[in-house]
C-alpha cells in the first residue's frame, strides 16, 4: 500500500514537473522569443501594419476605413469599396469589426440587386463633376460590391481612377496632379502573375494630404 502510494506519488510529480517545462517552453518563452525576432526583423508588420501621419496612427495598411463628412461620403478623399464591416461603434470609431463579412447573398438576390444598383448610381452622381460625366458602364465591380472579408483596404486601378475628376475639384488640383498620384500608388500583381493589381486607400489619401499641403 505504501509503495502504491509511494509510486502514485511520483508519477504526480513527474507530471506536475512536466507540466510546468511545457508552461514555461511553450507558454513563455516560445511566445516572447517569437515577438522579439517578430519585432527585430518586421517591427511594421507586427505592430498591425500601422500608418502614421504626424505622429500619430491614422489606420493600419491592412483593414479598409471609411472617409466620413457625417454620414455621408466625405468627397475630397478616395473612397474605399463599400462594406458591412467598416463603420463606427463606441470602442472604435473606425471598425465596426463585429459586422465584417460578406453579404452572403447569391446573385440573384432582391435586396443585393438594390444595394448594387443604389450603390452604382451613387458613384455616378458623386463622381460626375463639372465637365466630366461618369459612364455607368466605367463603374467597376469593387465599387459597388464588398469584399469577402468587409475589410478590403484596397480598390481597383480602375475604381480610383474613376474617383480622380472628383478628388481633384474638391481639393484644387490638376487632374494630371491626382492621375498621377494613383499611379505611383498602385500596385502590380504580386510576382507578376499573382493577384491583381490594386491601390490601397489610405496610403492614397495619405499621400493626397501631403500634395494638398504642398
Amino acid at each position: 500500500m505504501n509503495n502504491s502510494a509511494a509510486n502514485t506519488g511520483r508519477v504526480l510529480w513527474a507530471g506536475l514537473r512536466a507540466l510546468l517545462v511545457l508552461t514555461v517552453l511553450t507558454g513563455v518563452l516560445y511566445p516572447l522569443a517569437v515577438t522579439g525576432i517578430a519585432q527585430a526583423a518586421f517591427p511594421g508588420k507586427a505592430n498591425g501594419s500601422e500608418i502614421e501621419v504626424d505622429g500619430k496612427v491614422v489606420g493600419s495598411a491592412l483593414i479598409g476605413q471609411t472617409y466620413l463628412a457625417g454620414d455621408a461620403p466625405d468627397l475630397r478623399w478616395f473612397q474605399p469599396r463599400p462594406s458591412n464591416g467598416l463603420g463606427t461603434n463606441s470602442v472604435n470609431t473606425q471598425y465596426q469589426l463585429i459586422l465584417s463579412g460578406a453579404t452572403n447573398r447569391s446573385g440573384d438576390n432582391e435586396d443585393l440587386i438594390t444595394w448594387v444598383t443604389e450603390a452604382k448610381a451613387a458613384v455616378v452622381r458623386d463622381n460626375s463633376v463639372p465637365g466630366h460625366e461618369v459612364d455607368p458602364s466605367d463603374v467597376p465591380v469593387d465599387a459597388v460590391t464588398s469584399s469577402g472579408s468587409g475589410l478590403d483596404p484596397h480598390i481597383s486601378p480602375e475604381y480610383a481612377k474613376l474617383q480622380v475628376h472628383r478628388v481633384a475639384e474638391r481639393n484644387k488640383l490638376t487632374v494630371a496632379q491626382v492621375d498621377k498620384l494613383v499611379a505611383d500608388h498602385t500596385d502590380g500583381r504580386i510576382l507578376g502573375f499573382i493577384g491583381e493589381p490594386r491601390v490601397n486607400v489610405l496610403e492614397l489619401n495619405v499621400a493626397l494630404k501631403e500634395l494638398t499641403r504642398g
